[in-house]
């Protein structure tokens, strides 16, 4: 839907980050009679996270790329005789595009979504994704040892020793030597400090690098590590107050000034 006003939105801080602008500009609608086989090119072309269905007035839903993985694909079902309101899921989690990243980053912890619907005057202008708020926080490089136990999706009940590389109180990015697919729930267990109490938080799989093998001294292929995002997702306010607090004492100095 056109934005009728053309006026970047201010911030009152300039240490303010908001959703206008983390946020991917526009937003595609269908309505929910649209067959899954249509919407799927629709998403390959439009390059867009998601698809916001209208299925009536006032019942919305998102189809995204893993919808129809785990629920066309993975069932054995023909895309070309579901409907895109039989796999879309709800319900649709909206913000405004001028409130501040901490606020979408609260809603996203409370809701589990990983992807919110930004509105300008209650219309949609753009789409959030838990991957562009884990990327707006201030995030720490480290090597931290840490486990990851697979809750939901392949793999059930496995667990996956990993580094994180990288860490904010949204989320954190890890180098595993396993693969996780995206949209799998896991727990990640580490310790920021032996000072501290262990840190147990659920989360989302976002998305996995593909990388390529390497040769190892003796010429055979040594597969490197993936690169793996989680998004944090119920994390205490208490434990988001460690994190950020570690975060903030580690931190490079030209980075914390900047």
């Amino acid at each position: 839907m056109a934005d009728t006003d053309s006026q970047e939105p201010k911030a009152t801080d300039h240490q303010t980050i908001l959703v206008a602008h983390m946020m991917t500009p526009g937003v595609v609608q269908v309505p929910g009679d649209v067959s899954v086989t249509e919407a799927a090119s629709l998403l390959e072309r439009e390059r867009m996270p998601c698809l916001l269905v209208k299925d009536t007035e006032s019942r919305f839903g998102l189809m995204t790329p893993t919808d129809i993985v785990k629920k066309v694909v993975a069932q054995g079902l023909e895309p070309d005789d579901i409907e895109v309101r039989a796999i879309m899921t709800r319900p649709v989690q909206f913000i405004e595009y001028d409130r501040a990243m901490d606020e979408a980053s609260a809603l996203m912890m409370s809701t589990g979504t990983p992807i919110l619907i930004v509105t300008k005057q209650n219309q949609p202008v753009g789409v959030l994704t838990a991957r562009d708020l884990i990327l707006s926080p201030k995030r720490c490089s480290t090597k931290i040892s840490a486990t990851i136990s697979v809750l939901e999706g392949e793999g059930v009940g496995d667990e996956h020793q990993v580094a994180i590389s990288q860490l904010s109180h949204a989320g954190a990015s890890v180098e595993s030597p396993s693969l996780l697919l995206p949209g799998t729930r896991v727990l990640l267990s580490f310790c920021l400090s032996e000072m501290m109490s262990p840190l147990t938080i659920r989360g989302n799989i976002l998305n996995t690098t593909r990388v390529e093998p390497v040769s190892g001294t003796t010429g055979s292929l040594i597969a490197a590590p993936r690169g793996i995002e989680i998004q944090f997702v119920d994390l205490s306010p208490a434990d988001q107050s460690r994190i950020k607090s570690w975060v903030l004492a580690n931190l490079p100095k030209t980075f914390e000034s900047s």
